[in-house]
């Protein structure tokens, strides 16, 4: 199928089932039938969202960009222009490393040590006499 093709939400909402699954995403239609088996999530999640706007749910659970690239081969079209809705994406998490904030990691140990020296003191002068 071409991916020029445009598709009303009722006729998106037909295609509801295992044996014929489409989503919307971000104003495209996919057919994910063939993708169901090798969903990493489960196809229950994928036929949850069958024949309807899965935009927010997909953005919620912060899909990869491989995951966004792997879309590609499965869009048969676009919701029509009057039912499109915009939704922004959302980006991968940016992970920070552990060295680039060494202050950060000076804090994490510098209390306990603080309160391993303070309970140090108080049973030496407590207990020596």
């Amino acid at each position: 199928m071409s991916a020029d093709k445009v598709y009303t939400l009722a006729e998106v909402a037909k295609n509801n089932t295992n044996k014929n699954c489409w989503l919307v995403i971000h104003n495209n239609i996919y057919d994910v039938t063939a993708f169901l088996n090798e969903h990493p999530g489960g196809e229950e999640v994928l036929i949850e969202q069958a024949g309807k706007d899965a935009t927010e749910h997909f953005e919620d659970v912060g899909h990869s960009t491989d995951a966004r690239d792997m879309m590609k081969k499965f869009k048969i079209g676009e919701l029509v222009e009057s039912e499109r809705k915009v939704v922004p994406e959302k980006s991968e998490p940016v992970w920070q490393n552990a060295n680039s904030d060494s202050d950060q990691s000076a804090k994490s140990w510098l209390i306990p040590l603080v309160l391993g020296v303070f309970a140090t003191l108080l049973y030496t002068f407590y207990f020596s006499k």
